[in-house]
């Protein structure tokens, strides 16, 4: 299956029809989250209206983690196998997932503020999502400084595998250690612990950004073949022309030159 997805065309051929079908998705999927939950999800008893900021929050936390995680398996793919388009996957993925961190940690904060009285706490919780947000912006970094593709690659994906340590620690931070954020309760072995009327936004949610994340990084990766296809038909003219700069054709005799007319 590797190998099947590894051909660049193959891949388009395969992808190209789910591209509008993943961006369709995202724009309804969001809007109906927003508009349910804005408009017709309950407030709680204690925080009010505040509560609803969770509709944003949850989810982008869900999917700065599942980004990473993306990730992750991508960078051990290409690794491994020298998988070139799941490097490209890898790397693709980081923005979104930056973006998504970003998003949770402003989100969380200002509920914070509404519910705790504070802007922030350097709680496990709060502290491994910033975390994140740091392990994404040096994976970004890493990728552009290091100018020979292959070995940003590699590079790249070592530290996405080790940053991958992270992922658990956030997910168990507030089962392991005291913290402001109250424990799971949407993914819980007894089953989720919210009213219906809240989880159905939520999921709707989270599903559309989850299909904004697949419509951005197949975006993306269908973009980086067709440049590198137009660079590859474009280097041979260049090499062309710079061989055409460095080796003049001689110069014709110059008939303005003295004698050149007489012997004509």
């Amino acid at each position: 299956m590797l190998a099947f997805l590894a051909n660049p065309d193959r891949f388009r051929r395969l992808t190209g029809p789910a591209l509008p079908v993943a961006g369709l998705l995202a724009a309804g999927l969001i809007l109906a989250g927003a508009v349910w939950a804005l408009g017709f999800s309950p407030a709680d008893r204690v925080q009010g209206e505040a509560v609803k900021i969770m509709y944003v929050h949850v989810p982008a936390a869900w999917m700065a983690m599942a980004a990473y995680a993306f990730i992750a398996v991508a960078s051990l793919v290409g690794y491994v196998w020298r998988h070139s388009l799941a490097d490209i996957a890898a790397r693709e993925a980081a923005l979104p997932g930056f973006v998504f961190t970003l998003l949770a940690l402003v989100t969380g904060s200002i509920w914070g503020r509404i519910t705790w009285g504070v802007w922030w706490d350097w709680d496990a919780r709060m502290t491994s999502m910033l975390a994140l947000l740091f392990i994404y912006a040096g994976y970004m970094a890493l990728w552009r400084a290091i100018e020979n593709e292959g070995q940003a690659a590699r590079a790249a994906a070592l530290l996405a595998m080790v940053g991958a340590i992270n992922l658990p620690i956030i997910k168990f931070s507030v089962d392991f250690w005291e913290t402001l954020h109250q424990k799971a309760s949407v993914i819980r072995a007894d089953g989720p612990s919210m009213p219906a009327s809240m989880l159905w936004p939520l999921a709707i949610m989270a599903l559309g950004y989850t299909a904004l994340f697949a419509f951005y990084v197949m975006l993306r990766m269908h973009t980086v073949i067709l440049e590198k296809r137009r660079d590859a038909r474009a280097r041979p003219a260049r090499a062309a022309s710079t061989a055409t700069i460095s080796h003049p054709a001689p110069a014709g005799p110059d008939p303005s030159s003295p004698g050149q007319g007489e012997h004509a």
